[in-house]
């Protein structure tokens, strides 16, 4: 056994490819994937997830999928210290690098360099912003969050509530913006040394991929997924209930929208979340990026990437 190298981690958009670079980097050099995605950690959550099925599984070790039930939170913080372990875990000598592969980026931050907590959560500022949603809607406390955190606001769904009232929060406790202060807190800790490669699609590309990406799912059993888990007595988290391709079917199931709706629904949701993965991807600077074509084998790929690891 020896020190492990620093390792290879693999970003992109939903739908880029990069999970198909990554098994095909770990078969070449022998080394273990660690999941980074925050929905790969529930349970009976693998089609919509696009989880690695039990024969790639087999064949590749893979660490951080199936943590937890569907029912249980499970967050950034506690993703870094589950994980954390296995980054400094000694390795044979014809092992490879561990390959970290996912697009939560979120985790991944909170995995490489750390997590900004910030001040104590204040009950009262959150009561208010909660009354006030409710009464105004969310989009109108992402326009305020706008208005005094532009950067925070093009990272945060419009219509992601949490994020959304800690950003305000911060901003009321500190007077500070939180993007300020999670770019001056960055600068305090150092991040785990490692080689980081971006895989890149154009927008048409990338769309195509999405709708058929979809498509798969949906073939494969994605509703009938959906349906088992909404039987589930203990029922599902707020964090599972609100994945993209689960929460739409769950809106069909309970007759709010037509299946077709639903369909669209997702494919344009992913849309949403690839371009904001996009936008945290734009944070990590040292990204050596990959131009992917839409006819470019993962194999071709994969010789790209080893040719710029080499050269880290």
């Amino acid at each position: 056994m020896s020190a492990p190298p620093p390792p290879l981690v693999i970003v992109g958009c939903t739908a880029s490819g990069k999970s198909d670079l990554a098994e095909e980097l770990a078969r070449r050099l022998r080394s273990t994937i660690m999941a980074v995605d925050s929905m790969q950690v529930y349970r009976g959550m693998d089609i919509g997830t696009a989880k690695p099925d039990a024969a790639t599984r087999a064949a590749i070790p893979h660490l951080m999928i199936d943590l937890v039930d569907p029912h249980e939170t499970y967050s950034a913080a506690r993703f870094a210290d589950d994980a954390r372990p296995h980054l400094h875990a000694p390795r044979r000598q014809d092992q490879g690098p561990l390959i970290l592969v996912g697009g939560t980026i979120l985790y991944l931050r909170a995995l490489l360099e750390g997590l900004f907590e910030g001040p104590s959560a204040n009950a009262d500022i959150r009561a208010r912003l909660a009354t006030e949603a409710d009464r105004i809607g969310v989009p109108a406390l992402h326009a305020r969050l706008k208005a005094v955190d532009a950067l925070a606001a093009e990272r945060i769904h419009p219509n992601d509530l949490r994020r959304i009232t800690r950003a305000l929060e911060v901003f009321e406790i500190t007077g500070t913006p939180i993007s300020t202060l999670q770019t001056q807190w960055a600068k305090d800790h150092p991040a785990i040394n490692c080689t980081i490669i971006g895989i890149r699609r154009d927008k048409e590309t990338l769309n195509r991929r999405i709708n058929a990406r979809v498509k798969a799912m949906l073939a494969a059993g994605l509703l009938d997924e959906v349906r088992t888990l909404k039987t589930r007595p203990e029922g599902l988290s707020k964090e599972a209930a609100s994945a993209v391709g689960y929460a739409e079917l769950l809106s069909y199931l309970d007759r709010r929208c037509s299946l077709e709706e639903a369909v669209e629904r997702i494919k344009i949701n992913t849309r949403h979340l690839a371009k904001m993965q996009r936008t945290w991807l734009k944070r990590f600077l040292n990204v050596r990026w990959l131009d992917a074509a839409e006819d470019q084998s993962g194999r071709e790929l994969a010789d790209q990437a080893l040719t710029i690891a080499a050269g880290a």
